[in-house]
């Protein structure tokens, strides 16, 4: 894995630590929130290899569903881990307007290298 991408990865892990238990972040967010802005899909590709500690499951899509995956027992572990933590599902979906993190207190992460 390239450096960049290494750091990259860091970052968002980083970022996602931060959210607090009952709480969710979308993809989108957690791209800017770790400079790297309008990368979404980045965030996506480092949940699938996340480390031990990082609360993959408090990431959602853009529209507070959660993103399909190749195998249905993720999709039912993540609902299942959101709801013990008292996140509501409505229709399918996270009331982001209520239950998403607003990305407060420090999560700079480090100026990114060119």
């Amino acid at each position: 894995m390239a450096a960049r991408a290494l750091d990259a990865r860091v970052r968002i892990y980083r970022v996602v630590r931060r959210i607090p238990r009952g709480r969710v972040a979308t993809y989108g967010q957690i791209a800017a929130l770790a400079g790297i802005p309008r990368a979404p899909r980045v965030v996506g590709a480092a949940m699938r290899d996340c480390p031990a500690g990082v609360p993959w499951h408090r990431v959602v899509n853009a529209q507070g569903r959660i993103s399909p995956r190749r195998r249905m027992s993720g999709m039912l572990t993540q609902r299942i881990l959101l709801v013990q933590e008292g996140v509501p599902f409505r229709g399918g979906r996270v009331p982001l307007r209520t239950h998403r993190w607003p990305g407060g207190g420090d999560v700079s992460c480090g100026s990114r290298s060119r």
